[in-house]
């Protein structure tokens, strides 16, 4: 079992799995349909053969082992080819579980929300503790300069995922984790593509929990009634950690500062540089899987204080006219709210733009329709173009951009229905003026909208 094909590896994970495979000395090849810089650049300089475009015959014929990406679906031409031919094929968390997760000490971060950030906090704090750990994340740490990196260091950080591992393997990725330690921000509706319910989302949860072992622990959210539901009767050591009364670790004498938040948890202080209640939570979870690793309050305060965020997470983007233009990832009515609440407090007295795309699977759907509206409707304007993509859901599903407008409008908020990049570009122009913040909310790149917003506004200057 020495060569490996992956079908999608110009994904950012499979990318980083196959550089790693190829590291550790196995034969390594691969083929994409969006073969382009820096994923095949790096790739190609580590050595691995990529082919351009799905086929069968880029199947090689003494592979012995096929990786079938999370984006790829029946129908492609070459994971046909692999089930025609009987290969042995597996899903990339089976890689990573067989290949650098086994015997190893695994930190499993999870939840609807904040799990990026977290998950980047405590891969930042361990390293700056020393621990070098291996670490996989959905984003881009600014610490760590990428989102993946794989040492022989016992420890590792992965952000767990509850969505599905490959169309053969319904189950969720985070359950192939081998995990040690699992922490659980918070459990809301999502991923409305795969999950028809909020008591499924909460069964993959419980089914996480019943494989952390018992010298691990799972660490949760005890403000979070479906948290706690999830871990009642769990297997494995819980600790709750929050800010109310009964949890066990209890996040205490919060201060928010210019840029940065204070805190205390389990008898010790700690600052990050980052601001909103929702970066604190993140924080307290990272700080208290940290000291589960074996680092200090020392090294951790230190680690803590250092970390620089996540891309596209509260990321000023830039500022013409006066205006500033945030880049956030906020795409769950929930998020959207702590996003707006967040910026108030990093922008104290500032006019507020958000300006959200509905992209994901769940809110290009009209499941959240109501509360979209109210989640918007705390800014003091609020921008909607139309649904991206929107011929893949159903018209009755749809989410109507039109009345989510009207509803915010109904609720005293300034907002406006723009199909277009290009028109919302030159409204905002138009209508800003010096001091606004204009936060763009997607979990894609929005067409291009954020530089296009700074050239339109250095323009009317």
């Amino acid at each position: 079992m020495r060569h490996y094909h992956f079908i999608g590896i110009c994904g950012t994970a499979m990318g980083s799995v196959a550089a790693a495979m190829k590291a550790k000395g196995f034969t390594v090849t691969g083929s994409d349909e969006n073969v382009y810089p820096p994923m095949s650049t790096f790739l190609e300089g580590c050595g691995v053969e990529i082919s351009s475009g799905y086929k069968a015959e880029h199947l090689p014929q003494g592979a012995d082992v096929i990786v079938i990406g999370n984006a790829i679906s029946r129908g492609n031409p070459e994971a046909e080819e692999a089930l025609n031919r009987k290969l042995l094929y597996v899903s990339l968390p089976e890689v990573l579980k067989e290949q650098f997760l086994r015997n190893r000490r695994n930190f499993v971060v999870t939840g609807t929300h904040g799990k990026t950030t977290t998950s980047a906090m405590l891969a930042w704090v361990m390293r700056s503790g020393g621990l070098d750990p291996s670490f996989m994340i959905g984003g881009l740490p600014k610490n760590l300069g990428k989102g993946a990196y794989f040492t022989d260091s016992e420890h590792v950080v992965l952000e767990g995922d509850e969505y599905d591992t490959a169309f053969f393997d319904k189950r969720s990725k985070f359950l192939h984790y081998l995990p040690e330690m699992v922490t659980i921000n918070n459990i809301e509706f999502d991923h409305a593509d795969i999950y028809d319910s909020l008591d499924e989302i909460k069964l993959t949860f419980k089914r996480l929990l019943n494989i952390v072992p018992s010298r691990g622990l799972a660490l949760i959210n005890g403000d979070d009634a479906n948290c706690l539901e999830v871990a009642e009767g769990a297997p494995c050591p819980v600790k709750t950690i929050g800010l109310g009364e009964s949890c066990d670790l209890r996040i205490e004498d919060i201060d928010y500062r210019a840029g940065e938040s204070a805190f205390r948890v389990d008898g010790e202080g700690y600052v990050v540089p980052m601001v909103g209640e929702f970066n604190v939570r993140n924080a307290a979870m990272a700080v208290t899987s940290a000291r589960f690793a074996g680092l200090t309050p020392v090294q951790v305060q230190e680690g803590l204080a250092s970390f620089e965020g996540v891309a596209r997470r509260q990321e000023l983007r830039g500022e013409e006219g006066g205006v500033k233009v945030i880049d956030d990832f906020a795409h769950h009515p929930t998020a959207i709210g702590q996003a707006i609440t967040g910026m108030r407090q990093l922008f104290p007295g500032a006019r507020l733009w958000v300006i959200f795309e509905p992209r994901s699977n769940t809110t290009r759907r009209n499941i959240f329709q109501g509360e979209l509206a109210e989640a918007l409707a705390l800014a003091d304007l609020a921008v909607v173009p139309e649904v991206a993509d929107a011929g893949k859901v159903a018209e009755k599903d749809r989410l109507d951009p039109e009345k989510l407008i009207a509803d915010v409008k109904a609720r005293g908020t300034d907002a406006w229905y723009l199909a277009s990049v290009e028109d919302i570009a030159a409204h905002v122009a138009k209508e800003s003026k010096a001091g606004d913040v204009v936060a763009v909310l997607s979990n894609g790149g929005f067409g291009g909208l954020h530089d296009l917003l700074l050239k339109r506004l250095a323009e009317r200057a």
